[in-house]
């Protein structure tokens, strides 16, 4: 037998319990005694109380070692060390995201940008061993998150982006692809790579169509969300130092944000098996689309993991202590006699 471990061993306090149980038995035949001296005489007692010691003996130690072994049982002992070998599949998925001002128009609530985070919340729910990444952009880009099986981490990161994230305005949704290319993607596989681009789709002439097309020669498959309006638009609201909420303006006219879905829809063409998802101010479940679209797509062997398992016994420990207590059940430590 290999080494013991044990899983649950702070349980192993309740083994404390012992003596205390121990003592009690010591106390209860004490006290037995000494009732049964009060109410009866000794000579009739005799008569008609034929107590077995044997037995009651017996009876305590089944139940004491029953009740060790069911805390035994409970600290869930293991042993036989077995290692298995598991191999990770999936996908390389990464979440491009405009967190441009534009993203703050409220023409779905409580604004673009936070029902994006949440939509990507969903996918992260629902992720089936891919390796998921995070940039987000504006004027430029940043990488938040690289690819990386750490839901946890990527979900705080995911929490943590705003229109702050990137300090320069604009929205330059080529120039973003290109980075993710160049710096979050492997380039020696022509599949197994997804972009998801959540987007309102206003340009600045990144040339996103020609970045798309690039993407399609690397073999990545663009999926892309279109959030807003896209006809009458919305304007964009801002929050100024004393936390009066205005309207943003260019040249002294408000700027109205409106989805550019027929660029999207293009750069979305460009590559093989690539969809564009026209949100624009309804509601999806990108957990679904994730499902359907990725989740069953493809996969790639992404590494090997040897994960070292001992096989729990506490079976036996518990299943040898009901039968003690059962047997300790069923003796009887007295026999009564008929009076003559």
């Amino acid at each position: 037998m290999s080494t013991i471990r044990l899983h649950n061993i702070e349980m192993l306090y309740l083994l404390w319990l012992l003596p205390l149980l121990f003592a009690l038995f010591l106390y209860s035949a004490n006290r037995r005694k000494q009732l049964l001296e009060r109410l009866i005489n000794i000579d009739l007692q005799r008569q008609l109380i034929s107590v077995n010691p044997v037995r009651r003996r017996w009876k305590a130690v089944l139940l004491l070692a029953g009740f060790a072994l069911l805390v035994i049982g409970l600290a869930r002992p293991a042993w036989n060390l077995q290692q298995t070998t598991i191999t990770r599949t999936g996908r390389d998925v990464v979440f491009v995201l405009d967190v441009s001002k534009s993203m703050l128009a409220e023409d779905l609530a409580p604004n673009r940008l936070e029902r994006a985070k949440l939509a990507i919340a969903d996918v992260v729910d629902k992720l089936q061993g891919d390796r998921v990444g995070l940039l987000v952009f504006a004027g430029s880009a940043a990488v938040k998150c690289p690819l990386t099986l750490g839901y946890g981490f990527f979900r705080m990161m995911l929490e943590n982006v705003s229109t702050d994230s990137i300090s320069r305005g604009g929205t330059m949704i080529g120039d973003a692809l290109r980075l993710v290319h160049d710096q979050m993607l492997d380039n020696q596989e022509k599949k197994y790579k997804d972009i998801v681009l959540i987007t309102d789709g206003e340009d600045q002439e990144s040339f996103p169509i020609e970045a798309a097309n690039e993407a399609a020669e690397k073999g990545v498959r663009l999926l892309i969300v279109g959030l807003g309006d896209e006809n009458e638009g919305k304007r964009i609201p801002i929050t100024d130092a004393s936390g009066r909420k205005t309207f943003m303006k260019y040249q002294g006219q408000e700027v109205w944000s409106r989805l550019d879905a027929h660029t999207l829809r293009a750069m979305a063409m460009a590559t093989p098996g690539g969809r564009y998802l026209n949100v624009a101010t309804g509601t999806i479940d990108l957990g679904e689309v994730y499902q359907q679209l990725i989740g069953s797509a493809e996969k790639k062997e992404l590494e090997e993991e040897i994960i070292e398992k001992y096989e729990e016994k506490f079976q036996v420990f518990i299943g040898i202590s009901f039968l003690l207590l059962g047997i300790e059940a069923l003796i009887s430590e007295r026999r009564w006699k008929q009076m003559e």
